[in-house]
């Protein structure tokens, strides 16, 4: 038979010859400080490598990215002026032509190259704003003056362009400078 110490009114109480002393958190692994103290610094020094690499990726990312963007807009920029260096090239021709040559045939050969510039501006996207009689549009006009309106019909349109404004894609690259026709009422 086994003897047994402490209370015999408490059971949990009692305990056998041999048998450890429970831990003081019933089932939670003590540690020691310093054991605790080196797996906090090592926890610790590891988020910090990770931190490092993570702001290290970030900043190539970031380099990387600004790169792109630069070669891409340089691409852009080379295709557009692709599109218009048969157009500069019939331009330089006509500087050497000479002074007497047949006007009718330089203003052809002018509508020609403008013809040719134009298909070139509008296959990359680029719209000319430059329509009288449209409703005056604080988006895309400049409003430079205005004008009486002959009829109520025709307040806040625009009655002439003074320089035609442009728009490429959904970005307006510079307004049309208009004249606005406005409405009084004489009968107030």
């Amino acid at each position: 038979m086994t003897e047994t110490k402490g209370n015999p009114d408490n059971p949990s109480d009692l305990q056998t010859p041999g048998a450890t002393e429970p831990d003081a958190g019933a089932g939670a692994l003590a540690e020691l400080p310093a054991e605790a103290q080196k797996r906090l610094e090592d926890e610790v020094a590891a988020l910090k490598e990770r931190y490092l690499r993570l702001a290290a990726e970030y900043d190539n990312y970031r380099k990387r990215t600004a790169k792109e963007r630069i070669e891409v807009w340089a691409k852009a920029q080379g295709d557009l002026i692709e599109r218009l260096v048969d157009g500069l090239d019939d331009l330089a021709r006509f500087a050497g032509v000479d002074q007497a040559a047949d006007v009718k045939a330089l203003h052809e050969g002018v509508e020609l190259v403008n013809r040719k510039v134009w298909k070139a501006l509008d296959g990359v996207g680029l719209v000319r704003i430059d329509q009288a009689g449209v409703p005056f549009d604080p988006k895309v006009h400049e409003a430079v003056t205005t004008a009486p309106a002959p009829a109520r019909e025709q307040d806040h349109t625009v009655g002439s362009v003074f320089q035609a404004g442009y728009r490429l894609g959904d970005t307006l690259i510079r307004p049309a400078r208009v004249l606005v026709l406005t409405w009084k009422d004489e009968s107030a």
